[in-house]
């Protein structure tokens, strides 16, 4: 990025950071995610190298939670939504303890068996040279991820939501419950959804074209989780189970509970 693109960045940011706090994170930190442009991807699904432990269990290189991947015959998911504690993410073992790790935490419609567009809504957390900070953001993918102006701390319960008014119109909402505060963005874009999934995610997202390193979030735990058409809401006990391999090594387990879905950091 040129020069006077990141100094444009540095005012705008500026400009709004005493109404925008991000946890612990500094100002210079959101600048350099935000030049990044931060950004989540499409389920990668890809082969185990091992499919002794569970056959039910999908694998993927990004993803790791629950996707409903169809809606009931003749509809199409409208909305989605889950709540879960923030966790405390660290170092993954053998990590440095002066380096920089990150994942994410959201709720979506599409993105798995439907790649054209994703509409979710969700929370990073990163841990920086021992330094842990939060952002709450909404994206519909293709496009980049945009914060949300919302403080959130470890421990904080956040309900997340995403609805569809339209193929091509929405909404994304995330409520911190601990704190009572609440941001909401309407949404538009050319990337129609097609309604044909819906999922609770912890994510290995992307900054500019690569991976972050996924920092170990111990567990998120999405309760609530619910998928709604037109005429029906379904909860999480249909969905399928989606696991994190990388460099031939499973770090992930999910386990699915009615309403609850349990994603755990291996």
């Amino acid at each position: 990025m040129k020069f006077s693109a990141i100094t444009l960045s540095y005012a705008l940011f500026a400009s709004y950071v005493s109404a925008a706090p991000r946890g612990h994170s500094t100002l210079e930190e959101r600048i350099a995610r935000r030049a990044a442009a931060r950004s989540s991807r499409p389920n990668q699904r890809i082969e185990a190298f091992d499919r002794s432990n569970d056959t039910n269990v999908s694998y993927s290189t990004n993803w790791s939670g629950a996707v409903i991947t169809s809606p009931p015959s003749g509809q199409t998911f409208n909305a989605v939504s889950a709540s879960f504690v923030v966790p405390t993410p660290k170092a993954p073992s053998g990590g440095s303890s002066r380096g920089t790790y990150s994942a994410s935490a959201w709720v979506g419609i599409d993105g798995d068996t439907y790649q054209n567009s994703i509409l979710q809504t969700g929370v990073d957390f990163t841990i920086e040279n021992g330094v842990v900070s939060y952002d709450a953001w909404y994206e519909w993918f293709p496009d980049y991820a945009y914060d949300f102006s919302i403080k959130i701390n470890e421990g904080d319960t956040i309900k997340a939501s995403v609805s569809s008014t339209t193929s091509t119109s929405g909404v994304a909402i995330i409520e911190n419950v601990t704190t009572g505060k609440t941001v909401t963005k309407s949404l538009t874009s050319s990337a129609a959804l097609g309604g044909q999934n819906a999922e609770w995610i912890v994510e290995d997202y992307e900054e500019g074209s690569s991976l972050v390193a996924l920092a170990n979030w111990g567990s998120v735990v999405f309760t609530g989780a619910t998928a709604s058409t037109k005429s029906s809401t379904l909860d999480a006990s249909t969905a399928s189970i989606i696991d994190i391999q990388q460099s031939g090594k499973t770090l992930t387990s999910v386990t699915i509970s009615g309403s609850t879905v349990t994603d755990k950091y291996v």
